[in-house]
């Protein structure tokens, strides 16, 4: 495979939101879930978000558990995977918190149409992978991150970037937390966004687990249209 093994982690409303109307971050899980998630970054090679989820929530997106980062230390790793943005234009801020917390590799992925002088300003301080004219090629990212060592790889979001990820058949499972609270809005961003999938194109997941967890359930789907590019 040419490809890492490619998983989508979120939490979501009972309606299928994953924010508010105004993109801001809501508490929709518990310390259970907290910890899955820290655990599943942990034993990730790398952790992807787009460059929204950068501009709304400013993430670190570093390991939490002083007990995991010793021991991907001992067994040979950074303290932190590779923290990867999707960001076709190199809007990502020089002093994001991806920056200034936490040791490990940052990547900033842009598209050739990003100015030259965002992409400079990034590079003194990133890797940056161009990849894509006018926004990144993902299957080409992807490929990209492979040869960078990352077998697995954990996609955070937001929904345009799952949407995308799953577009491209690069999803080979999901893990979607649903907590017990509405937040509504036409306007508040679902787990998948993007332009939306016609009656023929939708994509069939097949349910491997579902856990009561905190005061909601984790979902654990295989997605049956995930494929290696060859």
């Amino acid at each position: 495979m040419e490809r890492p093994c490619i998983f989508i982690n979120s939490a979501m409303s009972a309606d299928g939101k994953i924010s508010t109307k105004r993109r801001k971050q809501v508490r929709i899980s518990g310390s259970v879930d907290f910890d899955r998630m820290d655990e599943l970054r942990a034993t990730s090679d790398a952790v992807m978000v787009g460059i929204g989820t950068v501009l709304a929530d400013d993430p670190s997106l570093t390991v939490k558990s002083k007990e995991r980062r010793a021991k991907r230390k001992d067994n040979g790793y950074e303290e932190n995977p590779i923290r990867v943005v999707v960001d076709s234009k190199a809007r990502t801020p020089i002093d994001a918190d991806i920056f200034k917390k936490g040791e490990g590799t940052r990547v900033i992925a842009v598209s050739r149409s990003a100015p030259d002088e965002k992409v400079k300003a990034l590079d003194d301080i990133a890797v940056v992978i161009v990849a894509g004219e006018d926004r990144v090629n993902l299957p080409e990212l992807v490929i990209q991150l492979k040869k960078m060592g990352v077998n697995r790889l954990m996609v955070e979001g937001g929904a345009g970037l799952n949407f995308g990820m799953l577009l491209s058949g690069l999803v080979d499972e999901i893990y979607s937390f649903v907590g017990n609270l509405i937040i509504g809005g036409v306007s508040s961003p679902t787990l998948v966004d993007g332009a939306g999938f016609g009656e023929d194109e939708t994509i069939e997941l097949e349910l491997v687990s579902c856990e009561r967890m905190d005061k909601g359930v984790l979902l654990k789907w295989h997605v049956n249209t995930a494929h290696a590019f060859d």
